[in-house]
């Protein structure tokens, strides 16, 4: 009989007896069939069954001490051995975890000594470095190990925003005590933000829909402004105490001037009713923008305002760089993205609709309008107008934080 029809015979009986037979009774029938194969049976058992050579040896072993294992054990049904099983591989080798964290230490991205300074760190290369270093594992191994000391596959998170302020800490310390000074007091804390610029029509927008299989919404291959719908600018303001938000969508540009206005529909639609007693509206916003502390005429604008209202409005900005810490980011302009996704901006009344149709579990409502008033760019405010204004500045950075008061009219 040639190699070829032996396997073939040996692999018919394993087919057959295979779902009768459990983890020993499978390695002592592959050590049978080996054993009256002579040499080389090991190997065509091997290719046969599909069994590791290792599994079958240790059947041979099993036939040779099985009078010594029944004595030891007192037990000759047991299928493991006790204590059976390989050490795991940091057990055997002492050094092997400790030179695995060294070579995924993100210091070593400037360690010329590195083997993987210019690779990517998958556990293939991982494990090839820790090879050529002496040790022995697999990328399977690795893979394992890796989770054991508390790592995950990561994607590149947006956090950085460069040099960071002296007194970045410092100043979030400060927002944080204002508001909660001015909750207690039951004032208005409002967080304001202009919200990305979004164009009206059947364009692509980021994310996933439910829809008909293979019947995709079908937009525009590319993103150019059409004239005639134009785009949406939705300013934001949200209520940190209320969890109530309001968006003026405007259609023009995104200026302080509009800024204001925006905020001041917020009031007298909405925050006149949530707060009738009130004699202070505190604001947080960004450094930069429509709203930044740099701009005149943002300042110029809330005395319109603070004169109107005859409230006293304290404005805190967040330090350069630390925008997505204001808190409209994450309260309130991700579910309106999220309430949106995946579904063209095909009108500024849709807009609308998405806006104000978006909630959340914790209970937000938000309200939106649409401002069809156009504003003007490039506005300059001159000295004389500056120096009009009711404004108290902070003794700490009185740039970031200060006051304006309303005028008496006479």
């Amino acid at each position: 009989m040639s190699d070829k029809q032996v396997v073939e015979s040996i692999q018919d009986k394993y087919d057959s007896l295979s779902p009768y037979l459990n983890e020993k009774t499978r390695r002592i029938w592959a050590a049978i069939e080996a054993r009256s194969l002579g040499w080389g049976g090991v190997s065509q058992v091997a290719i046969a069954t599909g069994l590791s050579r290792t599994t079958i040896h240790a059947g041979i072993r099993l036939l040779l001490d099985a009078s010594e294992e029944k004595t030891s054990n007192g037990d000759s049904n047991r299928i493991r051995l006790s204590g059976a099983g390989r050490k795991l591989l940091e057990e055997k080798d002492a050094m092997l975890l400790s030179d695995l964290e060294s070579l995924i230490e993100p210091v070593t991205l400037g360690d010329p000594e590195s083997p993987l300074k210019w690779t990517s760190k998958s556990v293939v290369k991982l494990a090839a470095a820790l090879n050529i270093g002496g040790h022995r594992t697999s990328p399977k191994s690795v893979y394992n190990l890796l989770e054991s000391l508390g790592y995950s596959l990561q994607s590149n998170r947006k956090t950085r925003d460069g040099s960071s302020h002296p007194d970045r800490d410092d100043q979030f310390l400060h927002i944080s005590n204002q508001v909660l000074h001015f909750q207690s007091q039951n004032e208005p804390v409002i967080s304001v933000d202009t919200k990305k610029k979004e164009l009206i029509g059947d364009f692509k927008n980021s994310g996933t829909e439910w829809c008909k299989k293979e019947q995709p919404i079908e937009v525009k291959m590319h993103d150019f402004v059409d004239p005639k719908l134009g785009k949406a600018i939705p300013y934001g303001i949200y209520d940190l105490t209320s969890n109530q938000g309001w968006v003026n969508v405007g259609i023009d540009h995104d200026t302080a001037e509009f800024a204001v206005e925006s905020i001041r529909h917020w009031w007298y639609s909405m925050g006149k009713q949530v707060y009738p007693t009130s004699q202070h509206i505190m604001i947080t916003a960004d450094c930069g923008g429509s709203n930044s502390y740099r701009s005149r005429l943002w300042k110029l604008k809330l005395q319109e305002l603070a004169t109107q209202t005859g409230k006293n409005i304290h404005v805190c900005h967040f330090p350069p760089g630390t925008s997505k810490w204001n808190k409209i980011e994450h309260r309130l302009f991700c579910h309106i993205t999220q309430n949106w996704r995946g579904r063209p901006l095909t009108s500024l009344q849709v807009v609308i609709n998405l806006i104000r149709n978006t909630t959340t579990t914790q209970g937000l409502e938000v309200e939106a309008r649409l401002d069809p008033n156009l504003y003007k760019t490039g506005i300059k405010v001159i000295d004389q107008e500056l120096d009009t204004i009711a404004i108290e500045r902070n003794s700490f950075h009185g740039e970031w934080n200060y006051i304006i008061k309303p005028k008496v009219v006479t």
